[in-house]
């Protein structure tokens, strides 16, 4: 190599407009860090000063600072942390976002050599690197441009490049790398662009060489992060109150829809709903989306490559020791939810086998088994990819189960000791109000449902129809008596409340009578990808339904024979998955479940105006604003 150095910066006095070698360069560098012992510290101080010579470099400045950083590569064994702490701080100050592609790639050399030559400075290496996964804050409006995008390219290829030289030169190197990943992960309040271009840098790494040592604490540290974020978002930040309207309600809006015209349209029930425009503005759900977005598209990659089940596995094992139990959870568990669409036979099987172990296991609390069955409930009542029999399957597990506890039970209503076994009935009929029809609708899966002890689990003397939320027994009776599945007793009326104070005991304070956690996506971005493997109530056709269309003409006797399943080959078409029939997404631009909970009438809620005959499923609960939910 000779490089000329320029008259006006030649770094150090003595080289100036003269050519050397690569030796040469070497040696002068050696005699500047070694006369720093000896208190000549002149050469020294000069070589500083190229290093932090960063802004609008000339190309013979652009020259000087790659021959010395070559330089130091071939000298890193005369680099002491004590006496040339200015000159690791310089380097270790460095960011490759300033530089061209040769000064990146000296940069790179020498941190891999410094890692290299000692097991002190592995930290530093690496920490400069990670430090380098985002670029500095001027920069970040650049990367929205192509300039900008082609130096991210060429940052971060050279960054993941000099991670795996450095862990396979030093193999203690990835755990370290880890740990430091996950120290400097950016917080909620950071930059959206930071935490995107950070978390872009994780995903590399989980699916990177360094993949099977880093891989599942990555995954794990993203999950955490969007949880964090999720529950930094109130509740207060989404529910829109009207004080002169008494129930709570749902509805998915379309930003371009005007909102008054979504209230004043005349089938609604008016009251509190819970919308997207609650969430305009709001920075912490617009980060949330936009890294869920990025989740989303990893997973789509992953299934790309083949590693989705691998990926998935991860994914579980962070759900059940993080989200399972965070109650105050909005969005963050659609993470799971995507990734069984992405791959239901194996994914989509995989998790409602884990919620269904978990809650008939007597090992766990009560508390995470109730959450195990809203999880189960919610997901196998809104999984469009989910058939028909494997919901069935699903069902008769949680019959099972219910079935046994009753014969051992013979006290009355509790709402505290059997919490569970309410759940778990609340989870049985809530699953039937969104898929009797689908599941009645084929021979042998109607034959199954007709043999499940249903009768006699909910007439049980702990009573869970008096237990249970109002608005699903109400729902749930209301369909299974005009499916004939079984019936009550006429004076038996639950379509004046939504919610009751027994439905509350047995929630307890974290309100699991109330958990749907399933319920529509409310973020914009993320909810594209949702919206099509995603049951809407208003997609559902109930047993009790006789409205006109050109697949169930005309009258009840007709709507009698698809339950029936006389057209055989069209009902296996309706349970296998909703996928598979002709449904227009967009029809259901606007939909959201109106299935609400907010009490008409108690000694703890009361809210004013009548309430109409109970016609909709409730979506998402509102949450108590009881004292002791405080």
């Amino acid at each position: 190599m000779g490089v000329e150095l320029a008259n006006e910066r030649a770094g150090f006095r003595e080289m100036e407009d003269v050519n050397y070698t690569d030796n040469e360069v070497v040696c002068h560098i050696r005699t500047a860090l070694k006369s720093v012992s000896s208190g000549e510290s002149e050469s020294y101080d000069e070589l500083i000063g190229v290093m932090h010579h960063r802004e609008r470099l000339s190309p013979d400045e652009v020259a000087l600072l790659v021959t010395c950083l070559k330089g130091l590569s071939g000298t890193v064994s005369c680099i002491d942390m004590v006496h040339h702490e200015s000159l690791l701080s310089s380097i270790f100050g460095m960011s490759m976002w300033n530089y061209g592609p040769e000064v990146m790639d000296a940069l790179v050399d020498l941190i891999i050599s410094l890692a290299a030559s000692s097991g002190k400075y592995v930290d530093s290496c690496l920490d400069t690197l990670i430090k380098n996964f985002v670029p500095p804050y001027s920069y970040l409006a650049l990367l929205k441009q192509p300039r900008g995008l082609s130096r991210k390219d060429q940052v971060l290829s050279r960054v993941h490049s000099a991670l795996e030289s450095i862990s396979h030169l030093v193999p203690l190197a990835p755990m370290r790398l880890l740990s430091l990943v996950i120290q400097r992960m950016p917080r909620q309040n950071d930059n959206e662009a930071v935490m995107m271009t950070y978390m872009e840098n994780m995903f590399k790494l989980e699916s990177g060489s360094m993949g099977q040592l880093v891989g599942s604490t990555m995954l794990m540290a993203v999950v955490d992060r969007l949880l964090d974020l999720d529950l930094e978002i109130g509740w207060e930040d989404i529910l829109q109150d009207d004080s002169s309207k008494g129930i709570f309600e749902m509805e998915l809006e379309d930003l371009e829809e005007d909102e008054e015209d979504l209230n004043d349209e005349g089938d609604e029930l008016p009251g509190i709903h819970l919308s997207r425009n609650g969430l305009r503005g709001n920075v912490i759900a617009e980060k949330l989306d936009s890294l869920l977005v990025l989740t989303f598209e990893y997973l789509e990659s992953c299934q790309g490559h083949g590693r989705l089940l691998e990926v998935f596995e991860t994914l579980l094992h962070s759900f059940r020791i993080t989200v399972l139990n965070a109650y105050k959870s909005k969005f963050a568990q659609f993470v799971m939810f995507y990734a069984c669409a992405l791959d239901p036979e194996n994914c989509g099987v995989r998790f409602a086998r884990m919620l269904v172990d978990i809650f008939v296991c007597h090992d766990h609390p009560p508390i995470t088994r109730m959450s195990a069955v809203a999880y189960l409930a919610s997901y196998l009542s809104r999984g469009k990819f989910l058939s028909a029999n494997y919901i069935t399957t699903m069902l008769k597990r949680l019959v099972d189960w219910c079935l046994d506890y009753s014969k051992v039970q013979d006290g009355d209503i509790n709402p505290l000791a059997h919490r569970v076994f309410y759940a778990g009935c609340q989870a049985i009929m809530y699953v039937l109000c969104f898929r009797m029809r689908s599941i009645m609708s084929i021979p042998r899966l109607k034959s199954q449902l007709f043999l499940m002890p249903l009768e006699t689990i909910l007439q049980h003397k702990s009573d869970p129809l008096k237990v249970c939320l109002p608005s699903v027994v109400g729902e749930f009776l209301k369909q299974a008596r005009a499916a004939g599945l079984f019936t009550v007793s006429k004076t038996s009326n639950f379509d004046d409340i939504l919610e009751s104070e027994l439905s509350r005991a047995f929630g307890g304070l974290e309100r699991l009578d109330t958990f749907f956690p399933f319920d529509p996506c409310l973020l914009k971005k993320s909810d594209r990808f949702i919206r099509p493997n995603f049951i809407f109530w208003s997609m559902v056709k109930t047993t009790y339904d006789e409205d006109e269309d050109e697949e169930d003409s005309s009258d009840e006797e007709d709507g009698e024979v698809f339950v029936d399943g006389v057209e055989e080959n069209r009902g296996d078409r309706m349970a296998t998955s909703f996928n598979e029939q002709d449904i227009d997404i967009e029809e259901f631009d606007y939909a959201l479940n109106k299935m609400s909970i907010t009490p008409k009438q108690s000694s703890m809620y009361k809210f004013g105006g009548g309430l109409e005959e109970l016609v909709r499923m409730p979506s998402r609960l509102r949450p108590s604003t009881s004292p002791e939910s405080l």
